[in-house]
C-alpha cells in the first residue's frame, strides 16, 4: 500500500476514534445483555437507553485520584498499562474493514495497512500485550498481583500455542498470511456437491475443528470467563491491576475489552470472511459495495462480543488445573493432529490427486468431527487412592480447625454434653 501521509493520518485518526466509542458502546452492551440475561434491566438512567452509564464511568476513571502505593517500582508500575495499551491499539493496523475503494481521488483500502505477513504481526503484537499485565503483577509488590501476573503469562504460553497452530491451517488453505488476500480467498463459490447457491468458502466451516479451537483460545487469551482466573476475585481480590486506580486502571479496563474485540475481529476476518456480505445476502449485487464492508464487518464481530458476554453470564470459573489441562492435553494435540489431515489434503489436491468433489468434503467432515469428539470427551479422571485409616482426625493438629475429608472419622466428643430440654424453674417464679 502506498497510501499518502495524510491519508495515512486520516485512517489512523478515525480507526483510534471508532475503537474509543465502540469500547464505550460494548461496555453499555455488555451491562445491557448480562440485565437481560438475570432478568435485571441493567443501565436506563443516564442518557437514552442508559447509553451515557459508561460515558460516565470512564470520565469517573479520568478525574479521579490516580493513587501510587508507596512499594511499588514506579517506572515499571507506569509502564505496564502503556505496554498493555500501545499492544491494544496496534494490533488494529493490519485488519481489513473493507475491499479497494477512492479516498479523495487516491484508490486504497479500508485498512490502515495490509502486509504479506499481517497474520504474524497480529500475533507479536498480542503477545508483546502481555508484558504490560506480568510486569503489573511484578512492579505492585503484592502478593495478589505477583499470582495474578503469573497466571496471565501461564495462560498465554498454553493458549498462545494452541492458538497459533488453529490458524496454520487458514495459511495453508488460503496460500496466504496477508489478511486482506485471506478475507478475498473466502469470496470463492463453494459449489456443495456441484451446486452453484452462491455459497462464498467460508473457513469456519470447511476448517471446523480450527474454529474451535481458535474462539476457545481467544476466550482464555483475554483472561474472560470462565477463564478469568489472573483476575478471580475470590482468590486474588483484582489479580495483576489490585493496585491500581485511576487513569492507569482505565487503560486496563480499555485494553481488556479493545482485545476482546480484536480477537473477534481476527476471528472475522480469518474465519468468517471478514468485510463479506452474509449470505444470502451476497448475492444481491449493490450490498457488495466495498463501502459497506465495515457494517458486515462490525456487524459479525458483535456478534463474537456478543459470545463473549453470554459466556460471562452462563458458565462458572474453571478450576486452574482443569484450565492447563484443556489447553496442553486437549487443544494442542488436537490442533497438530488437524495440521498434518490439512496438509495432507492440500498437497494431494495440488498434484491433482484428489479432486474437490462429495467424497473430499466427507471425509473432510468427518474427520473434523472424529477429532472434535476426542476434544469433547477428555481423559477420564484418574482414581483416587484409599488413605489408610490411622485412627480419629484430628482437626486442630495444624493449629487451625479443619473440616475432615471423605473417609475420616471425627473423635467421639467427651465432657457433658448440654442437654436440649428446658431448664426447670423454682417455685412460684412466674413463668
Amino acid at each position: 500500500m502506498n497510501d499518502p501521509w495524510w491519508l495515512v493520518l486520516i485512517k489512523v485518526v478515525v480507526l483510534f476514534v471508532v475503537l474509543l466509542v465502540w469500547t464505550i458502546f460494548n461496555v453499555w452492551y455488555e451491562r445491557r445483555l448480562v440485565g437481560k440475561m438475570q432478568h435485571r434491566l441493567g443501565p436506563i438512567m443516564n442518557g437514552p437507553l442508559g447509553l451515557g452509564q459508561a460515558l460516565a464511568d470512564g470520565m469517573k476513571l479520568l478525574i479521579k485520584e490516580d493513587f501510587m502505593p508507596s512499594m511499588v517500582d514506579r517506572v515499571l508500575f507506569t509502564l505496564a498499562p502503556m505496554i498493555a495499551g500501545t499492544a491494544a491499539f496496534t494490533a488494529w493496523a493490519v485488519i481489513p474493514f473493507g475491499g479497494e475503494v477512492e479516498m479523495f481521488g487516491v484508490k486504497t483500502y479500508l485498512q490502515l495497512t495490509d502486509l504479506p505477513v499481517g497474520v504474524l504481526v497480529l500475533l507479536a503484537v498480542t503477545s508483546v500485550g502481555i508484558y504490560g499485565f506480568v510486569l503489573a503483577g511484578w512492579s505492585s509488590n503484592s502478593p495478589y498481583s505477583l499470582l495474578g501476573g503469573l497466571r496471565s503469562s501461564a495462560q498465554m504460553i498454553s493458549y498462545e500455542i494452541a492458538m497459533g497452530l488453529a490458524l496454520v491451517s487458514v495459511f495453508l488453505y488460503a496460500g496466504s498470511m496477508s489478511t486482506h488476500q485471506i478475507v478475498e480467498a473466502q469470496r470463492t463459490p463453494l459449489l456443495p456437491f456441484g451446486v452453484d447457491i452462491k455459497l462464498q468458502t467460508w473457513y469456519w466451516l470447511l476448517l471446523l475443528p480450527s474454529f474451535v479451537i481458535y474462539v476457545i483460545s481467544m476466550v482464555g487469551e483475554t483472561n474472560r470467563a470462565p477463564f478469568d482466573l489472573p483476575e478471580a476475585e475470590s482468590e486474588l481480590v483484582s489479580g495483576y491491576i489490585t493496585e491500581y486506580s485511576g487513569f492507569r486502571y482505565a487503560v486496563y479496563f480499555l485494553a481488556e475489552y479493545i482485545n476482546m474485540a480484536t480477537v473477534s475481529a481476527i476471528a472475522t476476518t480469518l474465519f468468517m470472511g471478514g468485510y463479506l456480505p452474509i449470505w444470502p445476502l451476497n448475492a444481491i449485487e449493490p450490498l457488495n459495495n466495498p463501502w459497506l464492508g465495515p457494517i458486515w464487518f462490525v456487524i459479525k464481530v458483535q456478534l463474537f462480543i456478543s459470545m463473549f458476554v453470554w459466556l460471562r453470564g452462563t458458565l462458572p470459573r474453571f478450576r486452574y488445573d482443569q484450565f492447563m489441562k484443556l489447553g496442553w492435553k486437549g487443544l494442542i494435540p488436537v490442533a497438530l493432529a488437524w495440521i498434518i489431515v490439512i496438509a495432507t489434503f492440500q498437497a494431494l489436491r495440488q498434484e491433482n490427486l484428489l479432486q474437490q468433489g462429495p467424497i473430499l468434503w466427507g471425509v473432510i467432515i468427518a474427520v473434523a468431527l472424529v477429532i472434535v469428539a476426542v476434544l469433547l470427551i477428555g481423559e477420564k479422571p484418574e482414581p483416587v487412592p484409599e488413605e489408610e485409616d490411622d485412627g480419629p482426625f484430628d482437626a486442630f493438629a495444624g493449629g487451625y480447625p479443619v473440616p475432615p475429608m471423605p473417609g475420616q472419622v471425627l473423635p467421639e466428643l467427651t465432657g457433658v454434653v448440654p442437654s436440649t430440654a428446658e431448664p426447670e424453674r423454682p417455685a412460684g417464679e412466674e413463668q
